[in-house]
C-alpha cells in the first residue's frame, strides 16, 4: 500500500530556488508532483516549504560523537538533527588510530538504513591525513601521511563520501589522483602555500573543508589556501556560519566571491552541541565557552551550532536567501554526489523538506515522505 501525502497551498522553494504557490504530492518517500491538484491533504496556507538541510560535516551533538565508541551515537545524531531541519548528513570522523576508525565506521554502517531521523549518506573522513602545523583540535600523535590502502579498507566498511588531506604531506599527489576517482577529496588542516594548493586542485581536489579555519589565509603577497580557493572556479568551500568561527563581514565577502554554486554551509558540530554555556563536554576535554566548544587554552574545537541556526544567522547577516538555501541543500548534495536524489524539491527526488511558519520557525520536517517532526 502506497504512502501518499499532499501538502496544499504552500509557498514552495522549487528546484530553481524560486518561490511559487503550489501543492506538493509525495508517494513512497518520493516527490511525485509539484503542482496544484484537487486531492485533499494537509493545508499549508501561510506556510513555506524549503528543501531539507544537508550537513556534510558534523562530528556529533547532544553527548553523542560518531567516534565515541557507542554504537548508538549515529542514531542519536540522526534524531537530534532531524528536529532541526537536517534531513540527511555525513557523520564526520577525526584523526584517530586505524582500529578506532574501523570500529566507528562499522557502527555507522550498521545504522545506515535504520536511522530514526535524518538519514546518512556515508562518512566524511576528516583526518588522519592532515598537517601537524594546522592540526587544530585534532590529536597530533595519530596524524599519518596519506595512505590509500587504509582509506580503501575503511571505505569498504562504510562508504566515504568526502576525505580530507593536507596536500603538502608526502605522497599527497598520488593519493589525490587515485582517491578522487572514488570520492570527493578536500583540502583541510593544511599549511600549504597557494602554489601547492593550486597544484592539488589540478590533481583532483575539488573541495575545501571549513574555509579560513586551520589553513593558510589570504594575505597581500601570500594568497594561501583561501586565495587558491577564491581563484579556482571549480572548488567548493565549506563555511561555518555561527558568527564565531568566521566574522559576518568575512562571510559576506566569501559568499560574494564564491557565488551561488560554490558555498556549502556546515556545522562542524561536536558532541557539545545542545549543551549550555559553561557546561563541560562529556570526556572533560572541551568546555562550552563564548558560544563554541573550546580546548582549555581557548582554541576553537568545533561548533555547537546546527544548520537551522546558521540559516537564520545568514539571513540576519544579509546573505541573499536563495544563496543561503542553495548552500544548505543542493550545493552540499553535489559535493557528495547525492544531488540526483536529494537537495532540492523536484519530482523524482526524495521527499526531504521543511515546513516553516511566517517567522521561519519549524512546523514540520519531512524525511523521505515521513513526518519526522
Amino acid at each position: 500500500m502506497s504512502d501518499r501525502k499532499v501538502f496544499k497551498n504552500a509557498r514552495v522553494c522549487n528546484s530553481s530556488f524560486e518561490f511559487i504557490n503550489t501543492d506538493i504530492t509525495t508517494e513512497d518517500g518520493k516527490i511525485v508532483s509539484l503542482n496544484s491538484n484537487n486531492e485533499s491533504g494537509t493545508d499549508c496556507t501561510g506556510l513555506t516549504i524549503i528543501p531539507g538541510f544537508i550537513d556534510i560535516h558534523t562530528h556529533g551533538c547532544k553527548d553523542a560523537d560518531v567516534t565515541d565508541g557507542n554504537p548508538e551515537s549515529a542514531a542519536e545524531m540522526s534524531r537530534y538533527l532531524a528536529a532541526r531541519g537536517i534531513t540527511s548528513f555525513c557523520p564526520t570522523s577525526m584523526t584517530l588510530p586505524a582500529e578506532k576508525l574501523e570500529r566507528s565506521f562499522g557502527f555507522v554502517a550498521e545504522t545506515m538504513g535504520n536511522e530514526p531521523g535524518a538519514y546518512i549518506h556515508g562518512i566524511n573522513m576528516e583526518g588522519p591525513f592532515i598537517s601537524h602545523e594546522k592540526k587544530g583540535a585534532q590529536e597530533e600523535k595519530y596524524i599519518i601521511p596519506p595512505d590509500t590502502e587504509l582509506f580503501k579498507k575503511l571505505n569498504a566498511i562504510c562508504p566515504v563520501r568526502l576525505v580530507d588531506i593536507a596536500p603538502e604531506m608526502p605522497g599527497a599527489n598520488e593519493f589525490i589522483k587515485e582517491i578522487s576517482k572514488i570520492c570527493t577529496v578536500s583540502v583541510a588542516h593544511s599549511a600549504a602555500t597557494y602554489e601547492i594548493a593550486k597544484n592539488a586542485f589540478d590533481k583532483g581536489i575539488t573541495h575545501a573543508t571549513h574555509l579560513f579555519n586551520a589553513m593558510t589565509g589570504l594575505e597581500s603577497r601570500k594568497p594561501g589556501i583561501v586565495g587558491a580557493v577564491f581563484d579556482s572556479g571549480n572548488v567548493t568551500a565549506e563555511l561555518i556560519c555561527d558568527g564565531i568561527h568566521i566574522s559576518p563581514a568575512v562571510l559576506r565577502t566569501a559568499f560574494k566571491v564564491l557565488g551561488y554554486d560554490r558555498t556549502v554551509v556546515i556545522s562542524d558540530s561536536v558532541m557539545g552541541a545542545g549543551l549550555a554555556e559553561g557546561e563541560t563536554v562529556p570526556g572533560g576535554e572541551l568546555v562550552i565557552k563564548e558560544g563554541a566548544a573550546r580546548l582549555p587554552d581557548g582554541t576553537l574545537a568545533g561548533s555547537i551550532t546546527n544548520l537551522y541556526e546558521e540559516y537564520k544567522n545568514l539571513i540576519t547577516f544579509g546573505i541573499p536567501e536563495e544563496q543561503v538555501l542553495r548552500s544548505l541543500t543542493i550545493n552540499p548534495a553535489r559535493v557528495i554526489g547525492a544531488d540526483k536524489t536529494t537537495g532540492s524539491i523536484k519530482e523524482g527526488k526524495n521527499a526531504d523538506f521543511i515546513i516553516l511558519d511566517k517567522n521561519r520557525n519549524i512546523k514540520n520536517v519531512i524525511i523521505k515522505g515521513k513526518i519526522a517532526v
